[in-house]
């Protein structure tokens, strides 16, 4: 990972998504171009050419970027604030701090952690939380400190406190990799990062616990997973990355399980490497992804 970043040290990706009007592709670009940024990337959509929302990341090189960010930061809020854009500018040579949390089932967990050993991830992974602890020497295998936190009864909050206080300033997103437990709305606010969960199920069908039993009673030819934000709203969050199989009635619900997790694992990868690259912008409860 340090060889794949350090290929990545004074680029820098700028996301703006606000009201769409003529020239403002032209506007932004001229700005990075005049303080001495050369475009690497660019993409841009329009969901409506006639006062739609626009949505742009620009991946530029600046040579010192650090030293120039602050102000190149005056100056887009000069540009974007005064017409109601957002707008981010990130460090691409910075990786991300994921936390992830996990329960028994290891195949998400596992996935990730071998592609983040392999600097297949732009990440740092600080920590493991589970609330069971039949992870923990394949976790600390990786190098990776583990955390487990049993999350046991229908009081979900003393288990929520603790994890809180582990993720608390130290990560920069939280990844659910099969975390059976449902996180309250409170806890979502008091961690302030966005929040990945995988599904195994291809939403919105078989929302809740045993899709693939339920994908075999209904007599389903695919199966998927979804990879979304987490929200209050259980399994509703904005879809970042889903991906289905083929199946047959010869197959068991065992065997749909097992190619799901083949399933879940490439989605969540996907939809986690896009996150820390910084290509997924929110649009109310849906995403655009460059």
């Amino acid at each position: 990972m340090t060889t794949a970043l350090s290929q990545l040290q004074d680029h820098a990706c700028l996301i703006v998504d606000g009201k769409d009007r003529p020239g403002i592709i032209a506007d932004v670009t001229a700005l990075v171009t005049r303080n001495g940024g050369n475009i690497v990337s660019l993409d841009q959509y329009t969901d409506d050419p006639s006062g739609g929302l626009f949505f742009q990341r620009v991946v530029f090189h600046r040579s010192e970027f650090s030293a120039a960010r602050p102000d190149l930061e005056s100056q887009l809020n000069d540009l974007l604030a005064p017409d109601g854009y957002r707008w981010s500018l990130t460090d691409q040579s910075v990786p991300k701090r994921m936390a992830i949390l996990s329960s028994k089932s290891d195949h998400c967990l596992l996935d990730l952690l071998w592609r983040h050993r392999r600097s297949e991830l732009p990440v740092t992974v600080p920590m493991v939380i589970s609330n069971h602890p039949t992870s923990a020497d394949d976790v600390r295998g990786f190098g990776v400190p583990f955390f487990h936190v049993p999350s046991a009864g229908a009081d979900k909050s003393a288990a929520e406190d603790r994890i809180v206080k582990l993720l608390a300033g130290n990560v920069d997103f939280v990844v659910l990799a099969r975390y059976m437990q449902i996180l309250s709305g409170e806890f979502l606010n008091r961690v302030g990062v966005p929040v990945i969960n995988i599904h195994h199920s291809f939403l919105p069908a078989f929302i809740g616990a045993g899709p693939y039993a339920k994908a075999k009673h209904r007599g389903v030819k695919l199966i998927g997973a979804t990879a979304h934000y987490v929200t209050e709203d259980l399994d509703e969050g904005p879809i970042i990355e889903q991906d289905v199989v083929r199946v047959s009635h010869a197959e068991t619900a065992a065997d749909y399980a097992r190619r799901g997790a083949d399933v879940e694992r490439q989605v969540l990868s996907r939809a986690v490497l896009w996150h820390a690259q910084d290509r997924v912008v929110l649009n109310g409860n849906q995403t655009i992804v460059f």
